[in-house]
């Protein structure tokens, strides 16, 4: 019975459609329920920090002097911690992949001066 079940899983991929995609240029639909890659809508940004000290992994820095908000991709863990506790919501998990990367990077977002009306 066991080689059966071997015969008929060994012929369905010998003739059948591989499993695999050519990552990125062949890309799958992301499954629902993916979180996907944290985006910072910098307008909105005010630079707080709340997010620094939420995340579990430090996968994000805040500069205020500079200006610059950034995530290490390659540490987030995807918890979503830090979408939850921005207060201007400016934090967005996206359902989407994140690009491919050869080497380690930061995402590094410059944020813009707020003008006071």
């Amino acid at each position: 019975m066991g080689s059966f079940k071997l015969g008929k899983m060994t012929l369905k991929s010998l003739f059948g459609k591989p499993e695999t995609t050519q990552y990125p240029a062949e890309q799958k639909t992301p499954p629902p329920g993916l979180k996907g890659h944290v985006t910072n809508d910098v307008d909105n940004c005010i630079l707080c920090g709340i997010c620094v000290k939420r995340c579990p992994c430090t996968a994000i820095t805040v500069d205020k002097p500079g200006r610059t908000w950034a995530i290490n991709r390659f540490r987030c863990v995807q918890c979503g911690t830090c979408v939850r506790e921005c207060p201007k919501q400016c934090l967005v998990m996206e359902p989407t992949y994140a690009p491919a990367a050869t080497k380690k990077h930061e995402d590094v977002y410059e944020v813009p001066e707020t003008v006071k009306a």
